[in-house]
């Protein structure tokens, strides 16, 4: 009986997880990379916009 509901305790404790601290560091490498990837994109417009003139 204790034992089922040490169990019971542990599910609840698992789904009472936010998503933020679930997916931590996938999350943060997607928004690291999308960063990245706007930084580039603005770098080469701003180069482009130089050196074609």
């Amino acid at each position: 009986m204790e034992n089922s509901v040490n169990l019971q305790q542990m599910q609840n404790e698992e789904t009472n997880y936010s998503f933020w601290t679930k997916y931590k560091k996938h999350a943060s490498s997607e928004i690291l990379l999308y960063v990245i990837m706007v930084v580039g994109i603005v770098v080469s417009l701003i180069a482009f916009s130089i050196f074609k003139g």
